[in-house]
């Protein structure tokens, strides 16, 4: 029977521990984590001459920056060395079909756009639908051979969600990345699904500038010249100030947003006056897409009419993508919605400044609801 009595100490040993954790109060619960979110916003920006050459010797105490009125501590940096993500977008639906031949002259001056920074460039496609032809890739032969097979598309040309399309692809991309888009196309959309709304603060989106070359096609024109006639019955802007359209409550009936902004010019403070001003740029868009978003990026438009003309325009872009200045800030009130963007050079009134000109916060998101406590017995 002694033989046994080490066992059954070692036995005893080993409980010990497991009902000292039973009796032993509960830890501690960890310490809430609280976060916070910094907006910083990117204003490329570029300044030429009015003979249009590139100006780089400027300092952050030269430019001044408003948000929604409110001057802002910026930060200016030359941003020629940075990386650069680039997506070539080219429409080969529509008319662009017919104009394979003079978009495929990118090829040859690709290289130069980019310039010798390290870089990741993409090409889209688009007719009804925008179509990835080559993911980024370091390797511009590639993107250059792509361009080089690109074929006919059907009918359509879906601008807007091809360039929605595009700032979704360089969401992706490394922050520390300039972003960029390159389209080729003509000046209106056919067959896009996106809302304006929608359009237009995809195009916002943060360091994104848009490079247009544009050609004018028939269907184009004739849009154009149809929207100049005054439709019979439809309201002036005093009737129109007053009349809702039943359908959309912001809206007044008969009024495109341009006439509404005019009508409402009256009524407004300055600050409402130029969100409406930004707002009604949602009417432009539909009337000449790569136009409106070149001007509401700090981009640049250019209109081509052959494979010379292309080239030209081209060398001019390679030429001011590296000598834009890069400003930032964070936001002296980072509110939700529409902000409105001016940059200005006050002591250099024969200068010119090409900047975006509004961006975006979206709403915080709704916090996640805690399940209610079972009741207590």
């Amino acid at each position: 029977m002694r033989a046994a009595r080490p066992t059954l100490m070692a036995l005893a040993l080993l409980a010990a521990p497991l009902a000292l954790a039973q009796i032993s109060p509960q830890a501690p619960a960890a310490p809430p984590v609280f976060t916070t979110q910094t907006t910083l916003v990117l204003v490329p920006t570029l300044v030429t001459t009015k003979a249009g050459e590139p100006v780089f010797t400027l300092t952050a105490a030269d430019f001044t920056v408003t948000d929604d009125a409110i001057p802002q501590k910026i930060t200016v940096e030359d941003n020629g060395g940075q990386p650069l993500a680039l997506v070539v977008v080219v429409e080969t639906g529509g008319a662009g079909a017919h104009q394979l031949g003079s978009e495929r002259r990118l090829t040859s001056l690709l290289d130069a756009v980019v310039g010798g920074v390290q870089h990741q460039a993409a090409v889209v496609a688009f007719d009804s639908h925008p179509h990835l032809v080559q993911d980024f890739t370091p390797n511009l032969d590639a993107a250059e051979d792509a361009l080089r097979h690109l074929t006919p598309g059907d009918p359509g040309a879906a601008i807007l969600d091809s360039l929605a399309f595009s700032v979704d692809l360089l969401r992706k991309q490394p922050p520390e990345y300039r972003r960029a888009i390159l389209l080729v196309s003509e000046t209106r959309d056919f067959g896009s699904h996106i809302d304006l709304e929608d359009a237009l603060r995809a195009v916002s989106d943060t360091n994104t500038a848009i490079y247009t070359l544009s050609f004018s096609s028939t269907r184009s024109e004739m849009k154009s010249e149809s929207s100049k006639f005054v439709q019979p019955g439809t309201p002036g802007p005093a009737h129109g100030c007053m009349a809702k359209d039943p359908n959309n409550p912001e809206r007044t009936a008969g009024q495109t947003w341009a006439q509404l902004y005019d009508c409402l010019s009256l009524l407004a403070p300055p600050l409402r006056l130029i969100k409406m001003a930004t707002i009604a740029g949602m009417n432009s868009l539909q009337r000449d897409v790569p136009e409106s978003v070149a001007h509401l990026t700090g981009g640049e438009f250019y209109r081509f009419h052959d494979p010379k003309s292309i080239e030209r325009d081209l060398i001019a872009i390679s030429s001011h993508v590296p000598n834009r200045y890069l400003i930032s800030f964070h936001p002296q009130s980072p509110h939700p919605g529409l902000h409105v963007l001016r940059v200005r050079l006050p002591d250099y009134p024969n200068l010119v400044v090409s900047a975006r000109s509004n961006y975006w916060i979206d709403e915080p998101p709704a916090p996640a609801s805690q399940p209610a406590p079972s009741p207590e017995r």
